[in-house]
């Protein structure tokens, strides 16, 4: 028996776009509008040239209001049974939203705490892989000493914060470019 011959290379899409397993009707609404404390979160995915993907899938994971997620990994008593997940394709503007709630903080292992965020995952035609990203709170004090975002330069913080916007917060992803969003190795 030989050494197996690699596979070729395979973007992650456009196989998301297609009306499938993978998205389904009520995907943005993490929460209802019912929710105390619930907004909208909405944003525009763009590529190098700052041109829209209009055929992209973005994902959110976060924590519920007491930094709590229903995982089995979370060792806190009193899951929430939150799930916290979100998944929006793209308009052909590039647009995406979501109406979710602000999450509260989360401990780390080494007893630091996270400031408030949303990880984010993007998913589009013509990425090999997945990118993946934080989304911080405005005017987060948690924001100066969160044990992630502090070892990000000081000049590209600002593409991982979220501004305020008439609905709630916004927040675009560029995919490359000058103003291109910090992503994390995962």
């Amino acid at each position: 028996m030989g050494t197996p011959a690699t596979t070729p290379s395979q973007t992650v899409g456009p196989f998301f776009a297609l009306p499938n397993g993978m998205l389904w009707e009520d995907g943005a609404q993490v929460v209802g509008a019912d929710r105390e404390g619930s907004f909208l979160l909405r944003g525009r995915l763009t590529d190098g040239n700052g041109d829209p993907v209009p055929d992209g899938v973005i994902e959110i994971w976060q924590a519920d209001e007491q930094g709590r997620f229903d995982h089995p990994q979370d060792p806190r008593p009193d899951s929430s049974g939150w799930q916290g997940f979100g998944r929006c394709p793209t308009d052909a503007d590039g647009r995406f939203w979501f109406r979710t709630v602000k999450p509260g903080p989360l401990p780390t292992p080494s007893g630091e705490s996270e400031a408030p965020h949303i990880n984010v995952t993007v998913l589009a035609r013509g990425m090999l892989n997945r990118v993946v990203t934080r989304i911080y709170f405005p005017d987060e004090p948690a924001n100066a000493t969160d044990p992630i975002l502090t070892r990000v330069p000081e000049d590209r913080r600002s593409t991982l914060t979220a501004v305020p916007d008439d609905e709630g917060l916004r927040f675009d992803i560029h995919l490359q470019g000058p103003t291109e969003t910090v992503f994390f190795e995962v």
